[in-house]
């Protein structure tokens, strides 16, 4: 069943603000924060991601973070021999 969440007092300037977000998405100020607040609904709240990443092992070596960082930046240029 779906709710009804209502704002109030806004002000001017923050209204003109979504206004204009929303706009730029092609949609109205309510499609627009109900998009966001689904969005901001999905994430885990920050307790839940503290825990999360409580339970990972932080062993990660220094030679892995520069091995996956070469990976992505790809090969080194060659210089030109004159």
């Amino acid at each position: 069943m779906s709710k009804t969440v209502q704002i109030r007092d806004l002000d001017d300037e923050t209204y003109l603000a979504l206004s204009r977000r929303a706009a730029e998405v092609g949609s109205s100020v309510p499609e627009f924060l109900r998009r966001e607040i689904e969005r901001i609904a999905q994430r885990p709240s920050m307790t839940e991601w503290l825990a999360r990443t409580e339970r990972r092992s932080g062993a990660v070596r220094e030679s892995d973070v520069i091995e996956g960082l070469d990976e992505l930046r790809g090969e080194w240029p060659t210089r030109a021999r004159r």
